[in-house]
């Protein structure tokens, strides 16, 4: 997960979400609620619970430190950019803090 995001940006809020995008929630391995939010509409369920799943096993979730790349500043809840397959389609994947965001390229 190194494709370049804006180091400034925070968790989107509810204004950036289709009205009809599919949330699925969670609890990290020490209980705090996380999520991933299909803002494409077309993820199947059961492929959102089995990624939600394999990024809480990982521990991807919670605050933590990240430098851009070659970068001396660390900035404490950056998100990580991504892409992730589902069938024949390439989605982005945002990992905020305690949210996973698919979007359309």
């Amino acid at each position: 997960m190194d494709d370049y995001i804006d180091p400034q940006a925070r968790c989107p809020g509810p204004e950036s979400l289709r009205p009809d995008a599919v949330i699925i929630e969670g609890r990290t391995h020490n209980g705090h609620a996380c999520r991933i939010v299909d803002n494409t509409c077309s993820v199947a369920r059961e492929d959102l619970v089995e990624v939600l799943n394999g990024l809480i096993a990982a521990r991807r979730f919670g605050m933590a430190a990240l430098s851009a790349r070659g970068g001396q500043t660390l900035v404490i809840g950056r998100p990580e950019a991504t892409h992730v397959q589902f069938g024949d389609t390439l989605y982005r994947l945002l990992l905020y803090p305690y949210e996973a965001r698919i979007e359309r390229f």
